[in-house]
């Protein structure tokens, strides 16, 4: 796996989104993103979460104010900014 920050993307944010409408239409347009990462539909406070990596705070504010909110069917976003990666492994194995 990358490491985003050995390659320029120094911010990484889970982004929580809160819908109206479609799930599956706002998550296909959503991981359509280049900066989109991850993808998830919830159950919960939020309807889905996403994951961005950003160059920096700048990318970070573009892609939340002028690409996610103006999606249709967002209702409402809340941002997690990582500051620190404690955890992240794919070695769970084969079944």
């Amino acid at each position: 796996v990358t490491d985003p920050i050995q390659v320029g993307f120094s911010r990484q944010a889970m982004i929580g989104i809160r819908a109206e409408g479609d799930l599956i239409a706002l998550g296909a347009a959503l991981s359509d993103m280049s900066e989109v990462d991850y993808v998830v539909t919830t159950a919960g406070s939020f309807d889905l979460l996403c994951e961005v990596v950003c160059e920096d705070d700048a990318h970070l504010l573009e892609v939340i104010s002028q690409r996610i909110r103006t999606l249709p069917g967002v209702g409402a976003t809340e941002t997690f900014v990582y500051l620190e990666l404690n955890k992240q492994h794919y070695n769970w194995g084969t079944r």
